[in-house]
């Protein structure tokens, strides 16, 4: 009889995997959130379910946003969009 032992968090990764010359990437997770957000929002189902609560999904490239860097507003900018927004606030309740 083999016993399942329990998986620690460092080894419960998120692998996204992909390259340059195929369309389709694959994910790798044990994150609940990420399976959840693949399955319900995405609408994307398991190609892979290694028993320890890992999934594997495939996916196209073009549905993955490349990282970009926060926009660095100024001051000025910074209250003039905190105003708006306190306006549009008001508007709405």
């Amino acid at each position: 009889m083999t016993t399942k032992r329990k998986l620690s968090s460092y080894e419960k990764e998120t692998i996204i995997n992909f390259n340059e010359a195929e369309p389709v990437a694959y994910i790798f997770t044990y994150n609940k959130a990420w399976q959840k957000h693949l399955e319900g929002k995405l609408g994307l189902k398991p190609t892979m379910d290694n028993g320890f609560g890992g999934r594997g999904y495939e996916i196209s490239k073009d549905r993955i946003k490349p990282p970009r860097a926060k926009k660095k507003l100024s001051p000025e900018t910074r209250a003039k969009l905190v105003k708006r927004g306190k306006a549009l606030q008001k508007t709405l309740f």
